[in-house]
């Protein structure tokens, strides 16, 4: 189950899980506290003791769990909310999982991040099948993403294999939460967070049914995913009881022998669910096309590492991330970096160059103008982007961004800085385009007048209400400017005069 992001004072815990009946997650700080039942403990300790998790936790593809001993379980019951629930769970255990470093959920990552989450759910089961070992359930929720890599974090999910049960009990959520989202987005370009975002539990085949021609039911990638299943259950009816009961076989290495056969299918079905590897979008390629001088791209990579180097951040936000250039500038740095972009392509690009580097990058679907909603139970199980973002980075670039949220968005500029403000803790590398520049008219689109007040010098004036500008450089022959600022701990009120607040401004000749 995951963890609340809500930031709270040391002295204050959040009950976060709602759906698992064998425990309760509390966030106390930045520690994750699982109360564990009776009903489930069993279960726990023979998982931990495994063979398999002793593996999954080397190559951390599992997060890190501790029993909490007699003093430590003192400690945390003197916060009254995990007292509260610990009181009214007799006989329970509790343990502290690691704490992964920002949440994300399966309607914000791209396609990549989704096909990924499913590999590691397939090869655990295949793994625990060695230690007479199975799974409850199939979630995409059971994943959280460390940079790039997905890690599994709800480790009440595991049981005792019946020995004579052949079947794999989670593969129909398995299909509806993985498979199927990744057909319908592969095949109808239905974007993953208008899927997960309304079908928690996935989508069943008879909705994917209705969207297929007469002969794309037929085709490989649909028939034994959605068709088969449509029509056999239009011959069984839904009050057939048989097709929800465990089969028992009196040979446990034939059940065995099946299992593994249909671990290994559902992988091979997965493998042709994954997203095109080149797939293209109106702004995956928008890094290898620009209408400026050669020096501006490499005037702006060398403002932005300089600042990385000088102020070594060790959390950094990049919004509008694109294919996560800059995002790679601050991995490579040694910042743990979450970057977001409203497409899923180029999103999807960014994953793919940090798992094949390692970078500490953890990409997600996100437009800042719309940004993730509370969603859940009582809008309370899966928190807002901005709540789980808020406070949490010590640095945020905005490079190219802002001329969008104003024209595109209508996004009032004052707005935009005080979310960045919120967002940072202390630096922000922004980037001002004037009216005037030609990407700032094109997406205008004849609106020009709308925006006469906006000016280098109003954008000073709004921006040194949260931060101090600290330096200001001009891009080769551009209407461009990036700034480094450094946020102040009280906002100011009314500023008389902007240029007070300049430590330092460069502007390059043009």
């Amino acid at each position: 189950m995951r963890q609340s992001p809500a930031r709270k004072s040391s002295n204050t815990a959040v009950t976060t899980s709602l759906r698992d009946p064998n425990g309760h997650v509390c966030l106390v700080a930045d520690r994750v506290i699982r109360i564990v039942k009776p009903t489930g403990l069993n279960d726990l300790k023979t998982f931990l003791d495994s063979p398999a998790c002793a593996e999954f936790l080397e190559r951390q593809k599992l997060v890190n769990t501790r029993f909490l001993d007699a003093n430590a379980v003192a400690k945390v019951l003197e916060h009254e909310e995990v007292r509260r629930v610990y009181e009214q769970t007799p006989g329970a255990a509790i343990f502290e999982h690691e704490r992964v470093a920002f949440l994300s959920f399966p309607y914000e990552w791209p396609a990549e991040m989704l096909h990924a989450a499913a590999e590691l759910t397939i090869e655990m089961a295949q793994q625990l099948l060695a230690d007479g070992l199975g799974m409850k359930d199939a979630s995409p929720y059971n994943v959280l993403f460390k940079g790039p890599n997905p890690v599994f974090v709800d480790l009440l999910s595991f049981e005792p294999r019946v020995a004579g049960d052949p079947t794999w009990l989670p593969f129909a959520q398995f299909v509806r939460t993985f498979m199927l989202p990744l057909l319908v987005n592969k095949h109808f370009g239905i974007s993953l967070a208008q899927i997960l975002t309304t079908h928690r539990d996935g989508l069943e085949p008879e909705e994917v049914f209705s969207l297929l021609s007469p002969l794309q039911k037929f085709r490989r990638a649909f028939l034994t995913l959605v068709s088969i299943p449509v029509w056999l259950a239009a011959r069984q009816g839904a009050e057939d009881a048989k097709i929800y009961q465990r089969r028992q076989l009196n040979d446990p290495a034939k059940a065995r022998f099946i299992l593994k056969r249909v671990l290994e299918s559902a992988r091979r079905k997965l493998a042709a669910t994954a997203p095109r590897a080149r797939r293209t979008s109106a702004w995956s390629d928008y890094m290898d096309h620009n209408n400026y001088s050669q020096d501006y791209f490499p005037q702006k990579q060398r403002f932005v590492s300089q600042v990385l180097c000088e102020q070594q951040p060790r959390r950094v936000l990049d919004v509008g991330c694109n294919t996560g250039y800059f995002s790679a500038i601050a991995a490579r740095s040694g910042a743990s970096v979450v970057a977001i972009d409203y497409d899923p392509v180029v999103v999807g690009q960014v994953w793919r160059q940090a798992r094949a580097e390692q970078l500490d990058i953890l990409p997600l679907v996100v437009n800042l103008a719309r940004p993730t909603p509370s969603i859940g139970w009582r809008n309370a199980e899966c928190a807002s982007f901005l709540d789980r973002a808020r406070g949490r980075f010590e640095a945020v670039l905005m490079l190219g961004v802002i001329h969008h949220l104003l024209v595109s968005e209508r996004i009032p500029l004052a707005e935009i800085i005080k979310l960045t403000a919120e967002l940072a803790t202390d630096a922000l590398v922004i980037e001002f385009v004037a009216p005037d520049d030609p990407m700032f008219r094109r997406i205008a689109r004849g609106r020009d007048h709308l925006f006469s007040d906006l000016t280098k010098e109003s954008f000073e004036a709004t921006a040194v209400q949260y931060f101090d500008i600290v330096r200001c450089e001009r891009l080769d022959q551009t209407n461009r400017w990036l700034y480094l600022m450094r946020k102040i701990s009280n906002p100011r009120s009314e500023i008389s005069n902007p240029k007070e607040t300049l430590i330092e401004c460069f502007e390059m000749q043009q």
